[in-house]
């Protein structure tokens, strides 16, 4: 009888916001499987939000009859991986073993690109300022690095892990890497005209020694260590990934990297950072002024890159232009940006293989969103 009783009452619990959010974990669900839309991230997320808005869900912490806190499975792993920033430091291991830093090696004035797609980071900070606090208007400013591990870093060190709008910064982040695909275009193509487009660039592969490839990730660490000293830790681990992945004696742990540690550490984070999305946490007037906040940030990435790209351009002679398309690969969504931006190529010209160009920026922007994130933690840190 007491079984039947609570399970009525359990049933009773069940209100609109509570419907809402299932809504909501069952879009992302769908977005993960029909339109393949990041799907290690976004379904762990969706079900992982449907998980936490179950009335008296087991999945975080509750009260028990006698009043004592039980925890949560999920709400133990956010305590265990995020709270700390442990899951996103790891997986920036697994990010570095991906990345070959050849194409920037190669041509290192594809780093310019990187730099100026953070635009939208700083536009974002000031425009935020005007409805947020300096640290939350800084926290979500980051969401424009296109970074989530690094969007998850700065928010937890500026805000702490219970300010109320971690959790949608959290996801804002993590969503819009998913929906480059579909935010990029149109925003490269209202910026370029066909002929720009049309451009092609020298895809020459430029030999770049194995003492250089081992070399890049240490001095880089070094040096941005030294100018931004909170940024050991992000830029550490992704260049410590790169250097297993080049040194060439540790193939076994490299290939584990990107592959075992990077998905498992993936399927965590997805499924801890829905921790933040329970109804009464999410469905605020903020968390939609941060969604919008945020695609501002990634529009103006974009364009940012685009319309260095297009100074430049002005500078250049005839037979070195830059197609102004690879500036937009300058987001730290890596490698969807640069796949996006090839792709677009192909459209316009199918023997317009952009795709070393976009990549060699594409990996800059990593680089370039991870220092971003740590300037802004040396600014209000």
């Amino acid at each position: 009888m007491t079984i039947f009783k609570d399970l009525f009452f359990n049933v009773i619990n069940v209100d609109i916001p509570t419907v809402i959010m299932w809504l909501i974990g069952g879009l992302l669900i769908y977005l993960a499987i029909a339109k393949d839309m990041e799907p290690s991230l976004l379904l762990p997320m969706g079900f992982g939000t449907i998980l936490v808005n179950i009335p008296l869900s087991g999945a975080i912490n509750q009260m028990n009859s006698a009043g004592q806190e039980v925890e949560g499975a999920i709400e133990t792993l956010f305590n265990m991986g995020i709270a700390n920033e442990l899951f996103p430091l790891i997986l920036f291991i697994g990010i570095g073993a991906m990345i070959d830093f050849t194409p920037v090696l190669a041509n290192p004035k594809l780093m310019i690109f990187g730099a100026a797609a953070q635009f939208g980071i700083f536009f974002t900070f000031c425009l935020a300022n005007i409805f947020f606090t300096d640290l939350e208007a800084a926290s979500i400013g980051i969401i424009g690095a296109a970074d989530g591990p690094t969007a998850i870093v700065v928010a937890n060190q500026l805000l702490g892990e219970d300010s109320a709008i971690t959790g949608a910064i959290m996801v804002a982040a993590y969503s819009y890497m998913a929906l480059v695909p579909i935010i990029q275009p149109p925003v490269i193509k209202m910026l370029t005209t066909r002929k720009e487009r049309l451009i092609r660039m020298d895809n020459k592969n430029a030999s770049v020694s194995k003492l250089t490839k081992i070399l890049f990730p240490i001095v880089v660490t070094i040096v941005a260590g030294v100018v931004a000293p909170s940024s050991v830790s992000l830029i550490g681990f992704l260049m410590f990934g790169n250097l297993i992945r080049e040194c060439g004696v540790l193939d076994s742990l490299s290939e584990t990297a990107q592959k075992v540690l990077a998905n498992l550490i993936t399927i965590f984070l997805g499924l801890t950072i829905a921790c933040q999305m329970e109804a009464e946490k999410f469905l605020q007037p903020s968390t939609l002024l941060i969604l919008g906040l945020g695609l501002f940030a990634f529009i103006f990435d974009t364009a940012g890159g685009v319309i260095f790209a297009k100074i430049l351009n002005v500078f250049l002679p005839k037979d070195k232009k830059i197609n102004p398309m690879i500036g937009a690969a300058g987001i730290s969504a890596f490698p969807m940006s640069g796949r996006v931006v090839h792709k677009l190529g192909l459209e316009e010209d199918n023997q317009n293989f952009l795709l070393m160009h976009s990549i060699g920026v594409n990996v800059s922007g990593q680089i370039a969103s991870v220092i971003a994130g740590s300037l802004i933690l040396s600014f209000f840190g």
